[in-house]
């Protein structure tokens, strides 16, 4: 710019005006046309056309890793068909159990894992899947609804050995011992199996009662749901203590036992213990069931999906190699499917590539938002770091999926619009000493940056230039005469 004043120095103070106000003129015009392409397709057209077009005729042959060739292809109709409100939060599949588990952090750290929040969720959930409206008819569950109310824990614990007391077979009083007083998963696993019988005498028992009354149908369902969480948590103690295949049969008798079961979600327990079988073919089995256009997805399903595709071609993927030949379509599809996983949760990839430090996952989560990608994480990073190349090919091409969604806010890819409430959510149920991650935020590219500055100092020289033309030829000589010297 500097030489093309000294250049125009020679010409007439008007005419390098005009020519001067000309080029500000284009410079504005371009940097306008920059920031609409920009806002319209969420990518520089200087960049595009910087590496699509002008670095092929200097030589280079790189293509760009993240946007695969046929993701529009691919769009699925998920927008129209999900139904599920944008902020209601969903009970951890995986939630940890709180005397064995939550209560140790605490113990070594003085850290409160769970919120008041999201502990006052739990609550409610008991209230709901463990109380029904003829609790009154039998003692002990009197006592037990007062005790699902407790917010102390020592009053909670001290009320379920009362109802112990009053009924020797209370399933639901074994259930607050193995969840909060328990100090180890082996104390947890006995204190469910003295549930487990219990609870199924009881659910015989109603059985044959249930259609009785209304009031026996409330009992039996509040007897099914005891019944069923009884059995998912004591195949999650299967799973810790390392006996994975027992863990599977529970789960998979669980949900063949009481398919309309699906609040529960025992799918996703049953694909993490199925993922560390190595079992690949079983799990792609369960994919194919859940992984359903009618039904709600979750970072664990999306990230399954990836995880499976990405372990076809990770092994031998390379950037340079893809670079210069292009990308296979098993490398194209694990992409896509990558592509798919970030944009319906942005937040898992840092933590699954260790640039985030995990916490302990809270016992509920909101979809879509950071509290389900410390979940997901928590449990999925051993099975990311056991495929070769799975973390590579992730890091390579998940920050690709915000080229795609300028505007996530307003509108999706393959999914809704990123919810706007997830960020409150989320900072609701993780604790303060956790810093809360939010939608990545798209920066400009350099390029919108340049022509702006481009635009202004060019409008700044011809405004300089037309109030002291005298002041500006003197600035132009000096300059000239630094650069000849």
């Amino acid at each position: 710019l500097l030489a093309v004043t000294v250049f125009l120095n020679s010409l007439t103070s008007k005419f390098y005006v005009a020519l001067t106000g000309t080029c500000s003129l284009i410079s504005g015009l371009i940097f306008i046309f920059e920031w609409w392409y920009f806002h319209k397709h969420g990518t520089s057209f200087i960049e595009q056309v910087s590496v699509n077009h002008l670095r092929p005729l200097m030589g280079g042959t790189e293509r760009s890793m993240s946007e695969p060739a046929s993701l529009s292809s691919s769009r699925e109709s998920e927008n129209s068909r999900q139904n599920v409100s944008e902020c209601k939060v969903w009970r951890n599949p995986l939630n940890l159990f709180r005397g064995a588990e939550y209560r140790r952090l605490t113990w070594v750290t003085g850290k409160e894992p769970l919120t008041y929040y999201d502990m006052n969720l739990s609550a409610q959930d008991h209230q709901t899947f463990f109380t029904c409206d003829t609790d009154f008819l039998r003692p002990s569950d009197t006592v037990m609804q007062k005790a699902w109310r407790e917010r102390n824990p020592l009053s909670r614990i001290k009320a379920a050995y009362q109802a112990l007391e009053l009924n020797n077979d209370c399933a639901s009083a074994y259930i607050l011992l193995a969840e909060e007083e328990a100090t180890t998963i082996v104390d947890v696993e006995k204190l469910f199996k003295q549930a487990l019988k219990a609870g199924e005498t009881i659910y015989k028992r109603s059985q044959q009662c249930q259609h009785q009354s209304p009031q026996h149908e409330a009992q039996l369902r509040r007897d099914t749901n005891v019944l069923a969480y009884i059995k998912r948590r004591l195949a999650m103690c299967a799973r810790k203590l390392g006996r994975i295949r027992e863990a599977v049969k529970i789960m998979r008798d669980l949900m063949k036992e009481f398919p309309p079961l699906t609040m529960w979600n025992i799918h996703e327990n049953l694909l993490e213990s199925l993922l560390e079988l190595q079992a690949y073919a079983d799990v792609q089995a369960v994919l194919a069931k859940y992984d359903d256009i009618s039904l709600p997805k979750s970072a664990a399903i999306c990230y399954t999906a990836a995880l499976l595709k990405t372990r076809t071609v990770s092994d031998k993927f390379s950037p340079e190699t893809a670079s210069r030949r292009g990308l296979s379509t098993a490398e194209i599809n694990a992409v896509e499917a990558i592509h798919r996983a970030v944009e319906f949760n942005p937040h898992v990839p840092k933590y699954l590539l260790e640039m985030k430090s995990l916490i302990l996952p809270p016992e509920h989560i909101q979809k879509r938002g950071d509290s389900e990608a410390v979940a997901y994480a928590f449990f999925h990073l051993q099975h990311w770091k056991r495929i070769e190349g799975a973390l590579n090919l992730l890091q390579c091409t998940w920050e690709g999926t915000f080229r795609m969604i300028p505007y996530p806010l307003e509108k999706g890819h393959l999914f809704h619009p990123y919810p706007s409430c997830t960020e409150t959510a989320d900072k609701e149920l993780l604790p303060t000493f956790h810093q809360v991650s939010v939608y990545p935020k798209k920066e400009l590219p350099f390029f919108i940056y340049f022509t702006a500055g481009l635009c202004s100092s060019t409008a700044m020289i011809a405004l300089l230039t037309h109030q002291f033309p005298e002041i500006m030829g003197v600035f132009a000589k000096a300059v000239q005469e630094v650069l000849e010297d």
